[in-house]
């Protein structure tokens, strides 16, 4: 399913509501277990991908210190030194993203209604993107935008919540493509549906395969 092309006038029109907090603090540890969505020309052997994808993968990862951008993917030898399986990554990659979910504020956009059009969760951190696997994200939204989410990631700064098969996502597209484009550590091309009980899974796309 493709998605329409844009009307930029809602982003002209959004009002924030309520900013993200994104402040950390100094002295706070490094997560060693991140689900970071990419496309899946970066994946590696330990890379899954996630239903309906056909861009992107999950690729367990780590913030690093020594590193240039401050992450790293695992590569198969550190990987094997955490002594998990994948599945208990996974899972407990999920569970610190809920911790780090419940620790943030979304910033609430207006459309032209007045109504509440998305949520955004956005800043400097490269950490966002990994909120996608968090278990709790549909029952934070499910009051506002009821128990189907579409979720967004153009890059790894950003996670874009909309209710599914929203116009103003539809309306958005062309900026999240060139979101996508733009920075040379994307996250997804991809549009996922989240449920409560569900794993994300693909069911659109804003950019050419």
């Amino acid at each position: 399913m493709r998605l329409m092309r844009p009307l930029l006038c809602l982003l002209l029109l959004a009002t924030s509501l309520t900013h993200a907090q994104q402040a950390e603090p100094k002295d706070r540890k490094l997560e060693t277990l991140l689900f970071m969505p990419e496309p899946k020309a970066m994946r590696t052997p330990l890379s899954i991908t996630p239903a309906g994808a056909k861009q992107t993968v999950l690729t367990p990862y780590r913030e690093a210190a020594v590193s240039p951008i401050g992450l790293e993917p695992y590569q198969q030898e550190s990987f094997a030194k955490l002594g998990l399986s994948l599945e208990t990554f996974t899972q407990r990659a999920k569970t610190a993203a809920d911790k780090r979910l419940l620790q943030l504020k979304p910033e609430l956009i207006k459309g032209e209604d007045g109504r509440i059009a998305y949520a955004v969760y956005r800043g400097e951190s490269s950490l966002f993107a990994t909120l996608l696997v968090a278990p709790s994200l549909p029952k934070i939204f499910e009051e506002l935008f009821g128990k189907e989410l579409w979720a967004a990631l153009p890059d790894r700064h950003a996670l874009y919540i909309f209710p599914a098969r929203s116009a103003a996502l539809s309306e958005f597209t062309a900026d999240l493509a060139e979101r996508y484009a733009a920075d040379a550590f994307a996250a997804s091309g991809e549009i996922f549906s989240i449920k409560a009980g569900e794993e994300p899974k693909v069911v659109a796309s804003f950019v050419e395969e």
